[in-house]
């Protein structure tokens, strides 16, 4: 992924952030311009790249229209439509428009219909992992300073400091780096959901129920996700450029420079075993569990860990 984005810089390519922090639109002039902005430029790249992650660019293609959208500045609809016009033009790929599509009116549109389905009390009552580990205090002050001190691991770095400064991140950030860490490391996912709404300027309370309680953390146990959506190092390493500068090694397990996403997942799947053996989708992962010749090491190597 690192060699196809410097070909593509070489070429001339360059991402919605590459010029440094945007504002979001905030005001129905704002949010034309920046759905203009869009089309003029990202969309293009969209497709290709939507799960990439560029240290030095957290922008990258992406559009940034779930702000005013969940403002009420722009109608779903109304972005549909130009972003399929665009592609009616031959000035959009399908990859690109098809994405957008389905992240409007499939994804976002379903967890709408699932806010109000689920109930008031979805995130509260939901902890199917007995997940119970407050956040650090750091992700709540998402100061600088603190979260430097506190953490070694490039992309988990990097991320926070992101939301710290601009109240945003794109979905694979949030997932893969922020919720894949917290569902590794057992961190409350009802505190988890009341931190994104707080951290994020797109995080309307209808939005973050079944992201972060069902997708996310899988605290539902399979309502929103057949299975938890947990992975090592390696995941990271494919889509970003974040561990050849990350003093952890994606590919090491065990040792204090082991990564903890990589130590982290299998760690976790250790915990939860008793809780997730009866999905067939984790059957694999599980066996892969029990051939871990290192497996003790690694788990009290991880539960003693303290810095990430």
């Amino acid at each position: 992924m690192r060699e196809t984005l410097d070909a593509l810089e070489a070429d001339g390519v360059h991402f919605l952030g590459s010029d440094g922090p945007r504002r979001v639109a905030a005001t129905r002039e704002e949010a034309l311009a920046a759905l203009d902005d869009f089309l003029d430029v990202p969309l293009g790249d969209f497709g290709p790249f939507e799960d990439a992650m560029l240290a030095g660019d957290g922008v990258m293609a992406h559009s940034r229209l779930s702000v005013p959208l969940n403002l009420g500045l722009l109608h779903p609809l109304e972005v549909v439509e130009r972003v399929v016009a665009e592609y009616e033009a031959g000035r959009a790929p399908l990859g690109s428009v098809e994405g957008i599509v389905r992240q409007l009116i499939g994804w976002r549109d379903w967890v709408w219909h699932l806010y109000w389905h689920l109930g008031p009390d979805y995130t509260t009552s939901s902890n199917a992992l007995d997940a119970r580990t407050p956040l650090p205090a750091s992700w709540w002050s998402l100061d600088s300073t603190e979260l430097a001190a506190e953490l070694d691991a490039a992309c988990l770095s990097s991320v926070l400091t992101q939301v710290g400064r601009e109240g945003w991140a794109h979905h694979i950030p949030r997932l893969m780096v922020l919720g894949n860490h917290a569902l590794q490391r057992g961190y409350d996912p009802a505190e988890l959901t009341r931190w994104s709404q707080g951290a994020f300027v797109d995080g309307t309370p209808w939005v973050m129920p079944a992201n972060v309680v069902g997708m996310s953390q899988w605290a539902d146990g399979g309502v929103v996700a057949t299975k938890p959506y947990a992975s090592g190092g390696a995941y990271i390493d494919r889509m970003s450029d974040y561990c050849g500068s990350c003093r952890y090694n994606p590919k090491k397990r065990v040792g204090e420079d082991a990564c903890p996403f990589t130590a982290g997942y299998w760690a976790f799947l250790d915990l939860v075993e008793p809780s997730i053996r009866g999905n067939h989708r984790m059957a694999q992962p599980l066996a892969g569990l029990r051939r871990l010749a290192d497996r003790d090491q690694l788990v009290a190597h991880e539960r003693a860990r303290t810095h990430y």
